[in-house]
């Protein structure tokens, strides 16, 4: 596994997210009180884009269905057996780096 530069700290603000493709690895990234997470991009329900969804605190809801999840666990608050592949996420100065 290698750390992999995905973004600057400036290219989102608290609250926001974004999806970034990496190596051919969709990624959903994201901005929890400054704390950058990153999860697979894609809804296990059917496969919406959770990059572009609507972050509220630490709860993403996908744009296409609202399922939701918690991108700090990757676990889903509603639906106990679904969840999300997480990547370890670390900055090094104005870098987000996550490890692929």
């Amino acid at each position: 596994m290698t750390f992999i530069k995905v973004a600057n700290i400036n290219d989102l603000k608290p609250g926001e997210c974004k999806a970034v493709n990496v190596n051919g690895t969709e990624i959903a990234l994201f901005n929890v009180d400054s704390v950058f997470h990153a999860v697979e991009n894609s809804c296990p329900h059917k496969g919406g884009p959770l990059g572009e969804g609507i972050l509220d605190g630490e709860i993403v809801s996908c744009p296409w269905h609202g399922w939701r999840f918690n991108v700090v666990t990757g676990n889903s608050p509603v639906m106990p057996t679904a969840h999300l592949k997480k990547f370890e996420v670390k900055v090094e100065g104005e870098d987000v780096l996550v490890n692929l």
